[in-house]
């Protein structure tokens, strides 16, 4: 007897093996069906943000995850906030217990002083699932900044899009509530219990980090308190202004006893130090190499010599790059500390000493520099962001320039020659004056989050600060005002993506890389490779499409045939129909299934090596095809280290299309290359000649482009990088993508074809 579906044996009593095996998959019992999961009650949280939903559950080894998803509010904009809890994260916080079938299920985001619609989604482990919903009651909170009754200057629409919904607003106002979560439509969403009223915050690893006089605190989103460190310990007295983002965990900025405002740390999420960068000790160090005195530009404490207020981790070229209010930004390379670029007002006094001015970028006119910057940070481009205060040195003499005005600025950097251009501002007719704290910060190419933190500065009666989110078209989408004195209500926002975040986190990693071209035989077979890195294994699955294609009216592949190579040529998997793979049902499970069973899929767990993966057509007839490869266990010490594919490039449909997935949450820097005259050295009798590199966001908006990969702006970086192309008309670039889905197409310059090859590195 033929089972034209997996049969799923557990799901049936042994004596309807035979009843189990004639039904269709659909009409079988699924866990979802067996299992019964009730909701027994809420808890309200500590604060009216957060809720504990308790469930019973009949069985809770059959649960893959849970997912609750809170319903916006009528009139909303934004998309609705869900968090999706995994089985093994409930249990190790003790939130699921396997014996009583007790379930605690955290949920933040509520709005307050509201009847909330929360949906929960229960998914089982051979992937089927069922829905339940419950109404959460809050009660009313008045934030101490005036953060939940923003003035509305402009309110979010449906007639824009813009990528982010949600964003962190960090401050110090009194009350103990900072930071805060804000939803676009400027709806207050979490606020921390901690109780702290300190400004230095960040959002990482799906949790609050944030700091108390000498001590690092992680705040999760359901309201737990976990103290990290406390650095005394190392002869700090103060973390100050802000906690950004660097190599492989966060930079805080810290006072010592020997100096203020110059030091920063770097920790991982357990606040273990990983590295310290000393100002005074560099800075020094490179003014004494240079024949100049250091005493006349560096002091001790108490003197706030070089005030500095943010860091940013530069993984393209591997260089740290700190904000010095006071004179410049400066960038260092991260294993040596060595200077590699200053780049500020050579007014001020930093630009006397020749020691530090010979590392100076020039800024080509009409563009100007710096002055007095905040909330440094790398865009998708791997152009330099950053909010130019405008407001001159307050120790340091000469003071340099005084704008009077603040705006947001982006500089491409050519390192070659030397210059830093200025790309983008957002001078709003020059008319907002806004001296100190502020920032910018790129979500999705090209849409912004700008925080004006201080609007009228000093002399005021009344500043207030503003927040704006601008589309990729420049439009402005949002605009809140509230109340503040000096910087304190919003000193620092920076977008986030709560619609869809996931327990435990997912790091920025490619998740998924699919491809699709022409599959022919020999040469034109659409072939794809990958390396698996790291100490574990990899589970992936792997899939070969065709038939499903036709429906987008190409001329698809009629019976894709999937193989899978290891590094030694032998071959450890072969698939033509997905139904017949050893581990179908598992392949269904995880939501994969093709949908049309003369497709092909494997699902392999895979050790540490180089792997290759070849579509051919089964009766030989050329067609369009699409090759996938996805990362199952995001969470293992594994990863997909490099992905490529090789295939026809022709023109119109027969182009080669590639796709993939940056991880769930932060952002990810890539090498992208399209290669074809250096194909002909692995005996390929037709490669592309002139390949183009093209990428596009998930809304088919093209972001970058290259054709011959040496007049790429990140030519010196891919070289640094050991990725440099062997042939100049081979193509490469260099991407800072967040979280998200990409596109990139390779086709013939002046239209020729061939046989070409796209290719994805993560330099994480």
């Amino acid at each position: 007897m033929k089972v034209t579906q997996p049969m799923k044996i557990h799901l049936c009593t042994l004596s309807a093996i035979l009843l189990c095996a004639l039904l269709p998959h659909s009409a079988r019992a699924t866990q979802a069906d067996d299992t019964s999961i009730t909701i027994t009650g809420h808890t309200a949280g500590v604060t009216p943000f957060i809720s504990q939903v308790t469930l019973s559950a009949s069985d809770t080894s059959v649960i893959k995850s849970i997912q609750f998803t809170i319903t916006p509010k009528a009139g909303s904009v934004t998309r609705a906030l869900s968090g999706t809890y995994s089985n093994s994260y409930l249990a190790e916080r003790g939130d699921l217990q396997s014996g009583t079938g007790d379930i605690f299920l955290p949920v933040y985001g509520l709005y307050a002083g509201f009847d909330n619609t929360v949906t929960l989604t229960y998914f089982f482990n051979d992937g089927s699932s069922k829905s339940d919903s419950t109404m959460i009651s809050t009660s009313t909170f008045n934030h101490p900044c005036g953060l939940g009754d923003p003035t509305v200057l402009q309110a979010r629409t449906d007639a824009k899009t813009l990528s982010y919904d949600f964003f962190l607003v960090k401050g110090g106002c009194g009350g103990g509530f900072e930071p805060a979560i804000l939803d676009t439509d400027g709806a207050l969403r979490w606020v921390s219990p901690a109780g702290f009223s300190v400004l230095p915050s960040a959002f990482f690893e799906n949790a609050v980090f944030q700091s108390s006089d000498t001590s690092l605190f992680r705040v999760d989103l359901d309201g737990t308190i976990t103290s990290l460190h406390d650095y005394s310990d190392i002869g700090v007295t103060f973390l100050h202004h802000n906690i950004d983002p660097g190599k492989f965990g966060l930079i805080i900025d810290v006072d010592t006893t020997e100096q203020i405002e110059s030091v920063n740390l770097e920790v991982d999420a357990t606040g273990k130090v990983l590295k310290r960068w000393d100002l005074a000790e560099i800075i020094s160090a490179a003014m004494i190499a240079g024949g100049d005195d250091p005493s006349e530009f560096v002091f001790p404490a108490p003197t706030d010599w070089f005030h500095n207020n943010t860091v940013t981790y530069n993984r393209a070229d591997d260089s740290v790059l700190i904000s010095s209010r006071e004179s410049f930004v400066i960038c260092l390379d991260y294993e040596t500390d060595v200077i590699k670029w200053i780049l500020g007002d050579p007014t001020k006094k930093w630009h006397q000493f020749p020691s530090l001015a010979k590392f100076e970028l020039d800024v080509p006119a009409p563009g100007v520099p710096p002055i007095g910057e905040h909330s440094l940070s790398i865009s998708y481009d791997q152009n330099l962001l950053l909010f130019d205060n405008g407001f001159a040195s307050i120790f340091q003499m000469p003071q340099g320039l005084q704008r009077g005005f603040a705006s947001p600025r982006k500089y491409t950097l050519d390192l070659a020659a030397n210059t830093a251009t200025e790309v983008f501002s957002l001078e709003m007719n020059q008319s907002i004056l806004d001296p100190i704290c502020s920032s910018i910060y790129e979500d999705a190419p090209l849409n912004y989050l700008v925080d004006y933190a201080f609007v009228g500065g000093f002399a005021a009666p009344d500043p207030v600060a503003e927040i704006l989110g601008l589309d990729s078209a420049g439009e402005q989408i949002f605009r809140y005002q509230y109340p503040t004195n000096f910087c304190d209500t919003a000193y620092n926002s920076t977008p986030l993506h709560l619609e869809s975040t996931k327990f435990p986190a997912v790091r920025a990693r490619p998740l998924n890389l699919s491809t699709r071209g022409v599959v022919g035989s020999g040469d034109n077979s659409l072939i794809g490779g990958f390396i698996v890195t790291g100490t574990e294994s990899q589970t992936v699955v792997l899939r070969a499409l065709g038939p499903s294609l036709a429906d987008s009216g190409l001329s698809a592949l009629a019976d894709p045939v999937l193989t899978l190579f290891n590094s030694a040529g032998r071959m450890i998997a072969r698939n033509d129909d997905w139904e017949n793979a050893a581990n179908a049902d598992k392949i269904a499970a995880n939501g994969l299934a093709p949908s049309d069973p003369a497709e092909s899929a494997t699902y392999k767990d895979l050790v540490p090596g180089t792997y290759t993966f070849v579509v051919t057509g089964k009766d030989s007839s050329p067609g369009i095809g699409l090759v996938e490869a996805y990362d199952l266990s995001p969470l293992a010490d594994a990863r997909l280290a490099n992905l490529s594919t090789r295939g026809s490039v022709g023109t119109g449909d027969g182009v080669l299309i590639s796709g993939f997935i940056v991880g769930d949450v932060d952002s990810e820097t890539l090498v992208l290359r399209a290669l074809g005259p250096s194909l002909g050295s692995a005996g390929l009798s037709d490669p592309l000649s002139d390949p183009m590199l093209s990428v596009f966001d998930n809304n088919g908006v093209l972001i970058a482009s290259n054709d011959n990969w040496q007049e790429d702006i990140s030519a010196a970086d891919i070289e640094k990088n050991g990725l440099a192309p062997s042939d100049d008309a081979e193509s490469a670039t260099i991407l800072h993508l967040p979280a998200g889905t990409y596109t990139t197409i390779v086709s013939g310059a002046a239209e020729d074809t061939g046989v070409g090859l796209v290719e994805i590195y993560g330099l994480n």
